[in-house]
């Protein structure tokens, strides 16, 4: 569980770092490519983390879609050039908040 944390942690900092960046602001990141940068880089890294957490611990929290988490990664590193911004919106305002609650939760 160890390991598991410091990438638990680092998954709810890229969230935070999300935050920041678009200020819970569609406008912001919608009209700025550097925060559309730095939130798609946060979203690889952290779905990334995702990958690097135990078996264990995924299968005691099914809660939580990890498969998708890694399918979101794939998307993100691939298709780049194809990105759905509004899509990807979607994502930090919806899928976001209730990721972070339940990581907290595994904290």
């Amino acid at each position: 569980m160890k390991d598991d944390s410091i990438y638990l942690e680092h998954i709810i900092d890229c969230i935070d770092r999300i935050n920041k960046y678009t200020e819970y602001d569609q406008f912001v990141f919608m009209n700025s490519q550097m925060v559309q940068d730095a939130v798609i880089r946060n979203l690889q890294t952290l779905a990334e983390s995702t990958q690097k957490l135990s078996n264990e611990l995924k299968a005691q929290h099914p809660e939580v879609n990890w498969k998708a988490l890694s399918g979101f990664r794939n998307i993100l590193v691939h298709n780049y050039l194809g990105l759905d911004l509004p899509q990807i919106w979607v994502v930090i305002e919806n899928r976001l908040p209730p990721l972070r609650e339940s990581l907290e939760k595994l904290l």
